[in-house]
């Protein structure tokens, strides 16, 4: 059964919800066991990186273990860069369907972050190419590629960032 836009325009809404929300624990289950969480960074050409393995990513999880990881740390403090943790804003935009196959959908979508900290404001933006999968637990992400557009940033990059 294929996902519609309007139900993947609806995941995306309510994963951005659970970030801003600071719901961990039900943003962690948007992802499949196996989900790939890559944001490649830009190299001194003015280029993708192409391979998380061989070259430097700004964020990669081969799978959802990574992310589990990055909550574990939030959620019991022992994250320097996340105390105190932000307050963001995550707006999504500019949602298109590049490709369906039976049980997954292929999308991409402009975000923009907001995040306030320290009684100052920064913004993050770019574009994410993710792959939506049906199963039995329902819709969930099955990889995401995050290209953060304004790479040259004051801080350190989290998951919640984008």
């Amino acid at each position: 059964m294929t996902i519609s836009r309007d139900e993947a325009c609806a995941f995306l809404y309510r994963e951005a919800r659970l970030l801003d929300d600071r719901q961990w624990d039900d943003w962690l289950t948007c992802y499949s066991v196996d989900a790939p969480f890559w944001m490649p960074c830009w190299d001194d050409d003015d280029q993708l990186t192409e391979d998380p393995h061989s070259q430097v990513s700004l964020i990669y999880y081969p799978n959802r273990g990574g992310l589990e990881d990055r909550v574990f740390r939030i959620k019991t403090e022992r994250s320097g860069a996340s105390t105190p943790e932000p307050r963001t804003s995550h707006n999504v935009s500019n949602v298109e369907i590049l490709a369906t196959r039976g049980d997954e959908v292929d999308l991409r979508y402009n975000f923009l972050t907001l995040n306030h900290r320290y009684k100052t404001t920064d913004q993050f933006f770019g574009t994410i190419f993710v792959t939506l999968r049906r199963n039995p637990e329902g819709v969930q992400i099955a990889a995401k590629k995050v290209v953060l557009k304004n790479d040259y940033i004051r801080q350190v990059i989290d998951v919640y960032h984008i």
